[in-house]
């Protein structure tokens, strides 16, 4: 239920839905579409496909989410006794997608399923203060 792709120098695992920052895209917008076509390795879960290196017609369908900015870099230059100091920064840019659809020839990929939030049991006990507990253990010393 999962596939291997290429990006750039990168190679991410994703199933329909995950969300993964990939390296900027000045040409997309937000909502545009991307497809990723260097698709490494794929399975359905019954299924694997293995590419020599890639897997021939398949694609990965993203959706542009938003852009965003990885962590701060400081970069610091300091030659002693030379009265030289340079302090610079870097910044780098990132494209964040959600994968909506994975083809490969002679596969079907679905969503895996959301996870259902199950309602407490018993409500009774959670209303219940708690006993009190150092008063029974200052009997017992007495």
């Amino acid at each position: 239920m999962f596939a291997i792709f290429e990006d750039g120098s990168h190679q991410h695992q994703v199933q329909v839905g995950d969300t993964l920052t990939v390296d900027y895209r000045d040409s997309a917008n937000e909502g545009d579409s991307l497809t990723f076509d260097r698709v490494l390795l794929a399975t359905d879960g019954e299924k694997s496909s293995i590419g020599q290196p890639t897997i021939e017609s398949a694609a990965i369908e993203a959706e542009v989410i938003e852009h965003v900015k990885g962590k701060k870099l400081d970069i610091v230059k300091f030659r002693r006794r030379k009265n030289s100091r340079t302090h610079t920064g870097h910044r780098q840019k990132y494209t964040a997608v959600q994968i909506t659809g994975i083809f490969v020839p002679g596969m079907e990929f679905t969503a895996p399923p959301a996870e259902e939030q199950s309602a407490p049991a018993d409500d009774t006990a959670a209303e219940e203060p708690p006993a009190d507990t150092e008063a029974s253990s200052d009997e017992e010393q007495e």
